[in-house]
C-alpha cells in the first residue's frame, strides 16, 4: 500500500514514539524509514475514567505523542510524522496491561485459559498540521492450559513486558488456539489500518 509513496516517505522525518521492539520490527518489515524516540510520558491514566478501552488506549497514545512532539519540535529539522501506540488486553470487561510480577502474569494467563479476550491498540499519527487517532480490536482465544504449562511460560520471562502477559509472535503463540481480526494488532501495531491512515494523510498533503 505504501509503495507508490515511498519516494515521498524517504524525504520525511518519521518518528516512532515507542521503545517497543515489536513495533519497531513491524515498521521495519514494511520498509518504513524511521527513528525511535521513546516517550517519557508516565503512563498513569486510570482506565475507570474512560467509557471504553478504545478511548483509553487512544488517549494514552496521544499523551506519548504529545510529549515527543514538544521535545523534538525544538530541533532544527522538525518531525514530519510522529507515531504513538498503546496496547491493552480486555477480558470480561477488565483491562490488562503489562504484568506487575511473575505471580500477576500467572494469574492473568490462568484466567485466559480456554476463553477469549480482546486486544485493543490505539494509534495516534501526528504531523505539523494534523492529528489522526484510531484503534484496532482483535480477538484471541486461548487453548486449555495446565498450571505447569503456564508456570513454565512465565519462567521464560517473555510475559513481563507485554500487555496481557503474552507475546503471540514468540513462545506465547503456543498458548493461542485462534485469532480473529488483525494479527499485527495483537503484536502491538495494526499495520493495515496504520498504512491506510498514513496514505490518506499523504494524499491530503498532496492535494493541499
Amino acid at each position: 500500500m505504501l509503495e507508490p509513496f515511498k519516494h515521498i516517505l524517504q524525504t520525511q522525518r518519521i518518528v516512532l514514539a515507542s521503545g517497543s521492539p515489536r513495533r519497531k520490527e513491524v515498521l521495519n518489515n514494511i520498509g518504513l524509514n524511521f527513528e525511535v524516540v521513546p516517550s517519557t510520558y508516565e503512563e498513569n491514566l486510570d482506565p475507570a475514567n474512560y467509557p471504553n478501552p478504545a478511548d483509553f488506549v487512544i488517549d494514552t497514545a496521544a499523551h506519548k505523542v504529545e510529549e515527543v512532539f514538544e521535545r523534538l519540535n525544538k530541533d532544527p529539522v522538525k518531525p514530519n510524522f510522529i507515531i504513538g501506540a498503546d496496547t491493552v488486553v480486555v477480558f470480561e470487561n477488565e483491562i490488562y496491561g503489562k504484568p506487575k510480577s511473575e505471580e500477576h502474569a500467572f494469574e492473568m494467563l490462568r484466567k485466559f485459559c480456554g476463553k477469549s479476550q480482546f486486544v485493543y491498540t490505539g494509534i495516534v499519527l501526528k504531523t505539523q498540521r494534523d492529528t489522526v487517532k484510531f484503534f484496532e480490536k482483535s480477538e484471541v482465544e486461548f487453548g486449555e492450559l495446565t498450571d505447569e504449562m503456564i508456570k513454565a511460560y512465565v519462567n521464560t520471562g517473555e510475559p513481563m513486558d507485554k500487555a496481557g502477559g503474552y507475546g503471540i509472535q514468540s513462545i506465547g503463540g503456543t498458548l493461542v488456539k485462534s485469532v480473529r481480526g488483525d494479527y499485527f494488532n495483537i503484536v502491538g501495531f495494526p499495520v493495515y489500518h496504520f498504512c491506510k491512515q498514513l496514505v490518506d494523510l499523504l494524499q491530503k498533503n498532496q492535494n493541499d
